[in-house]
């Protein structure tokens, strides 16, 4: 429990040095905050147990949806009435609308408005055209090993060779967009990125899958440029390693618009599936205690999954060969071995079969349109718990001690 780590050269840790000196610890998500308390400073934990809470973040709907999408916002508006702007929690009147043919059709042509004018935008920010009538599947964040977009671009490799190996064209066509930024030192990060346009690059000029896949990586990720993907996204891609993401933001702000979420069991995901229901909810993977347990045993070995699958076989051997880097032959192997070499640490192979599964259920349901508009809808109308007003409030009630002064 010492605040400094011993060493050739003493260091403080600062997350010790921070309980010490607050009267309120605060895990954000409600499933992170009970890791904090029984894997990270369970002693602290033991010591100070009325310091140690939750308050699970929120974003502002005055901004990631009366904003950033004044045609849903003027919906809502029009079905619950003007004060869901200051009490998210109206916004589940829509709930009573979601099977209703009529607003369905309304709801999908505000969301068609808005991917033709990110497919705009995509096509001035990096000539590259792309399909509205596509599914949007979405992942934007920090570049990470642990948020996975290495597991979504093996999918997207997958699907590729699914198309022009396995003559495999069923479900409908995707445009995967990623967009995010990485630590100027972090090397895995900035391959991953290398990887996702170099992957984008190869699909792009092959005729077989035109039509089918179109992969895209915006630069520059900003608010500003959230505000014009996350209004458009179809699929949120929340595929964190479980218990590894302290909370999620993205995630609120891509449900909060109608997108649905294929994800795991980790930071807020857990609450968001618990609000809008499972059943509006693509899961896959592993929970938290299980990846816990498989670190602790030592049992997880990625050669496993490698030499049992060949989907995983195939889709590993292009990383190790020169598919995607003719330019520079080679490239790529690194992404290789942290997985196959090093063990794969955050679990993208331990993932992979269940990921396949919910990427499959999301396309049949995709094609089935007036299911995937009446769990979009429900999306919207659950998300009120995910608020900042509710987090903010929290915080008053339970940590500052304020009441309001009007």
């Amino acid at each position: 429990m010492s605040i400094v780590e011993e060493g050739e050269t003493k260091q403080i840790r600062m997350a010790y040095l921070s309980i010490v000196g607050s009267h309120s610890v605060n895990g954000v998500a409600a499933l992170h905050s009970e890791l904090v308390k029984s894997a990270l400073v369970p002693r602290f934990f033991e010591m100070w147990p009325e310091r140690f809470n939750n308050k699970t973040n929120g974003v502002t709907p005055r901004r990631w949806l009366l904003g950033a999408n004044p045609g849903l916002a003027a919906l809502i508006t029009e079905a619950v009435g003007p004060g869901w702007v200051t009490d998210m929690d109206r916004v589940r009147g829509l709930e009573a609308l979601a099977d209703d043919a009529a607003f369905q059709e309304r709801f999908a042509a505000v969301k068609r408005r808005n991917k033709e004018r990110l497919a705009a935008r995509i096509r001035s920010l990096v000539r590259v055209k792309v399909d509205p009538d596509s599914i949007f599947d979405v992942q934007i964040k920090r570049i990470h090993e642990y948020k996975r977009q290495l597991l979504l671009v093996l999918h997207v490799i997958h699907h590729y060779f699914r198309i022009v190996q396995d003559g495999d064209t069923a479900g409908p066509p995707r445009t995967y967009l990623f967009a995010g930024k990485a630590a100027p030192g972090y090397a895995t990060a900035r391959r991953i990125i290398r990887l996702i346009n170099s992957v984008g690059d190869v699909i792009r000029k092959d005729p077989r899958v035109k039509g089918r896949i179109e992969v895209v990586f915006l630069p520059d990720y900003r608010v500003s440029l959230a505000e014009a993907i996350v209004p458009a996204a179809d699929l949120s891609e929340q595929i964190s390693t479980a218990g590894k993401e302290a909370s999620g933001t993205g995630n609120m702000k891509l449900s909060m618009n109608g997108a649905l979420t294929i994800g795991t069991l980790d930071g807020a995901n857990v609450e968001i599936r618990d609000e809008v229901g499972p059943e509006n909810f693509f899961l896959f993977g592993l929970t938290a205690p299980e990846v816990e347990r498989m670190r602790r045993e030592g049992s997880w070995n990625p050669w496993n999954v490698y030499q049992a699958d060949v989907r995983v076989r195939r889709v590993m051997d292009s990383l190790a060969g020169d598919l995607f880097c003719p330019w520079r032959p080679g490239h790529f192997l690194p992404l290789f071995r942290r997985i196959l070499g090093d063990g794969d640490e955050y679990f993208h192979l331990a993932d992979f079969a269940s990921y396949e599964e919910a990427h499959r259920r999301v396309g049949e349901t995709f094609l089935d349109p007036p299911a995937w508009r009446a769990m979009a809808i429900r999306n919207v109308a659950r998300m009120g718990k995910f608020s900042s007003d509710r987090t903010i409030q929290e915080y008053a009630d339970d940590v500052w001690g304020v009441v309001p002064v009007l």
